[in-house]
């Protein structure tokens, strides 16, 4: 009887050892499969954001804090000489309203472009599929009466006139003659010979906004791949030179400005032309990536900074448009920019410059950045949707003239050489800070709401994920 007892003890325990080895292997099935679904999300994840590696210039970036949850930012702006909360509410109070009245104004409004360009580096195969890549057309009434050519127009069946393209020119004795006071100087900083105005043409900027086109594919991939793997590359983790990486974050900041105004007028419903704002894309493009958000600062602060430096010489430039009342408006606006008390006070100094190009070697690195920049801007007549290459053109000349003022000279703010811009420099300058301004409003404001609506719906499809794979593994 002992040894009958004996025996089924024996067999329960294999049974019971049998079934602890069959858990066992399952557990370790299932904690496969999970660890797969986590390579998978965690591989997905690395490669939306491979091309934006952090790089803070000046030492660690340890006193910046993006909390999760509400994406609430604190602390110093990396690089810079002015902290999260600081920026967020001068551009609320003081900068966003003032560039927003600057930007419609008539000298602000028109941009000199050459739209129609060869790409220097390849075939330009690049197509949209909405009509929204276009520039519209402007109409004669929208441009101050000196800009209007008195005798000559383009006729209707010009080819400049065709796909969508502006017919309005402007020639060289006309632009010189209403806007007094302005040199015609090239930028060494950027591609384009603004001092050629054969092909040139004025373009109304409040007809044609920055937005959702539908440009895309992998010509769209190409431009921005180029920029980034061949001018603007991935210096390692161990470089210490702050000159190399400022160019990676000024690019990387406009990316992620660009991004954000495409999310914020995106075209919703293309069947009922219905347009509105795609958080699901802001999150996706720029709030899940914390550095893309910090260069998108750091870009506002080294405009801001470019302005404010130039605020002797952009005070005494001649703002005339044949307008009177709109022409000292727009003075008085540009002056309140320049000497706004509050952000004298609580932002004098928005980002140093100083500390840039110091040592033997600061004149042959700010030849080769400046050249890599060069090939960037030369890259925008690559772009194959025409209001995308509008606005490019238009950004990277607004860095480009941010770059010229800022290292033309020295830490002291003395002129090493007498600063000369360009009408059209300076409206690139004032349109790209207020691009950055709506950027950076749009991450304030949209961003919680973004992060929240994206908050409930990863876990929710983690969930039907983790579901599915139980019902898989019928555990």
């Amino acid at each position: 009887m002992k040894k009958g007892m004996e025996v089924n003890g024996s067999d329960r325990a294999g049974v019971a050892g049998g079934g602890a080895r069959w858990r066992w292997r399952w557990w370790w099935w299932w904690a496969a499969a999970m660890g797969a679904v986590f390579a998978v999300l965690l591989a997905t994840a690395v490669a939306s954001g491979r091309i934006y590696p952090v790089m803070p210039l000046f030492g660690s970036a340890s006193s910046f804090c993006p909390c999760r949850g509400s994406q609430k930012y604190t602390g110093m702006v990396e690089d810079c000489c002015c902290d999260y909360e600081t920026v967020d509410s001068l551009n609320k109070e003081v900068l966003h309203p003032i560039l927003q009245e600057l930007v419609a104004s008539p000298f602000f409004r028109y941009f000199k472009v050459k739209l129609w360009c060869d790409c220097p580096f390849w075939p330009d195969d690049g197509m949209c599929r909405l009509r929204d890549c276009s520039v519209c057309e402007c109409p004669e009434s929208e441009f101050p009466e000196p800009f209007k050519k008195p005798f000559h127009g383009l006729s209707a069946d010009n080819m400049m006139c065709q796909e969508g393209k502006p017919q309005a020119a402007v020639d060289r004795t006309i632009d010189t003659k209403v806007f007094r006071g302005w040199v015609e100087v090239d930028n060494p900083w950027t591609y384009d010979d603004e001092t050629d105005n054969a092909e040139m043409t004025y373009v109304n900027l409040q007809l044609n906004p920055e937005r959702y086109t539908g440009y895309s594919g992998p010509s769209a991939r190409r431009i921005w791949e180029a920029i980034y793997t061949e001018n603007c590359p991935k210096y390692p983790s161990g470089e210490t030179c702050p000159e190399k990486k400022v160019l990676y974050k000024l690019i990387s900041g406009l990316h992620s400005s660009i991004s954000v105004h495409i999310a914020s007028d995106f075209l919703l419903d293309e069947a009922s032309n219905v347009w509105g704002h795609n958080l699901e894309l802001l999150y996706d493009r720029v709030l899940r990536h914390p550095d893309r958000v910090r260069n998108l600062y750091f870009t506002f602060l080294f405009v801001l900074r470019a302005v404010t430096k130039a605020k002797d010489y952009l005070e005494e430039a001649e703002y005339n448009t044949g307008n009177s009342a709109e022409d000292l408006k727009t003075q008085s606006l540009v002056k309140q920019l320049l000497y706004n008390p509050k952000l004298q006070a609580a932002c004098p100094l928005p980002f140093d410059e100083a500390k840039l190009w110091q040592g033997q070697s600061g004149p042959e690195l700010m030849q080769q950045i400046q050249k890599q920049f060069r090939n960037i801007s030369a890259i925008m007549d690559c772009v194959g949707c025409e209001k995308c290459r509008l606005w490019g053109k238009l950004q990277v000349l607004g860095l480009g003239t941010a770059l010229k003022i800022l290292f033309s000279v020295d830490g002291q703010n003395h002129l090493k050489h007498h600063l000369q811009l360009q009408r059209n420099e300076v409206i690139a300058l004032v349109n790209v800070l207020n691009r950055l301004s709506e950027s950076v409003k749009f991450v304030r404001e949209m961003g919680p709401a973004a992060e929240k609506m994206m908050g409930v719906r990863m876990p929710s499809a983690f969930h039907e994920s983790i579901t599915w794979l139980k019902g898989l593994l019928k555990l």
